[in-house]
């Protein structure tokens, strides 16, 4: 695990290649096989190496999350426990992670008009309500919650509107033990490296037609996995409110904060061992 562009793709391969066994995917939304420049997909080449799972595996239209993948994942890990001694698991989602590792907080079900209620009013008064909501009727996720995330924070006024009491309240379940020893590994890198890192990824992607991909898909704009960076960037650019050059910027500053937010909920679990991108073989690892 780690933040995105630190190299955990061919890292991942080489440790699966020593390993002699395959990679489990958790990242969410390069499962999905409409998307595939602004998600940093693995080359085609690096497929080749060695065989992924949970890669251009689904459509956009289907409804994806962390329960989907944590029930996905298990079954295709079984599998694999059948043939393989080990599995690779690689991906930068950190709730796809935590499913698979120690299953989901239990939040009961939420009356789905209220959902539904707190997205019109988002898409019609935009993030700064949303924050100003989530900030007066639950506080405590306030202090601890992703403020500029309006997944995390619609999901968070969701459930104190549904229920009448904080997400925070359901996070606090044991995790469920599963039937296979875990080893979690952290890559991490300095943050003017990994920043530079990010701003040249995002560049390729442009060369890479990443305007094009993103065109292509605007009648799916309104899908939670196309209201990402990379992606959502591109709106006020096709509505020539902004230059192609702003976008750029937006997307390169946007992978940044999103990247510092990965490494913000990473660093929470104690379980982790962290080693510098680059400067560790799988070898040393499975020591």
């Amino acid at each position: 695990m780690g933040p995105t562009a630190v190299g955990k793709t061919s890292f991942a391969i080489a440790l699966a290649k020593t390993l002699n066994t395959e990679i489990i995917s958790a990242d969410a939304r390069q499962c999905y096989k409409e998307m595939n420049i602004g998600v940093a997909r693995p080359s085609e080449e690096e497929l080749k190496l060695v065989q992924h799972h949970f890669i251009a595996s689904h459509s956009i239209t289907e409804n994806i999350n962390a329960s989907y993948f944590e029930n996905w994942a298990l079954e295709k890990a079984q599998s694999l426990f059948a043939t393989k001694d080990a599995v690779v698991m690689v991906g930068g989602t950190g709730l796809y992670i935590k499913a698979f590792c120690e299953g989901l907080d239990l939040i009961p079900a939420i009356e789905p008009s209220i959902r539904e209620n707190i997205i019109a009013n988002y898409e019609k008064l935009g993030l700064r309500w949303l924050q100003k909501e989530v900030s007066v009727k639950d506080p405590p996720y306030w202090e601890k919650g992703e403020q500029k995330n309006p997944q995390r924070l619609m999901r968070a006024l969701e459930v104190i509107l549904g229920t009448g009491s904080s997400i925070l309240s359901f996070q606090n379940k044991k995790a469920i033990e599963r039937p296979f020893k875990i080893v979690k590994i952290g890559l991490e890198l300095d943050r003017e490296e990994l920043y530079q890192r990010i701003n040249d990824r995002v560049l390729n992607m442009i060369e890479l037609g990443l305007e094009k991909e993103v065109k292509g898909l605007e009648d799916y704009a309104h899908l939670n996995a196309l209201q990402t960076v990379g992606y959502s960037e591109w709106k006020d650019y096709f509505e020539q409110k902004i230059s192609r050059e702003k976008v750029i910027e937006n997307i390169q500053q946007n992978t940044r904060h999103y990247a510092k937010r990965q490494m913000t909920w990473f660093k929470r679990d104690p379980a982790t061992t962290w080693f510098k991108a680059g400067s560790i073989e799988p070898k040393q690892v499975l020591l």
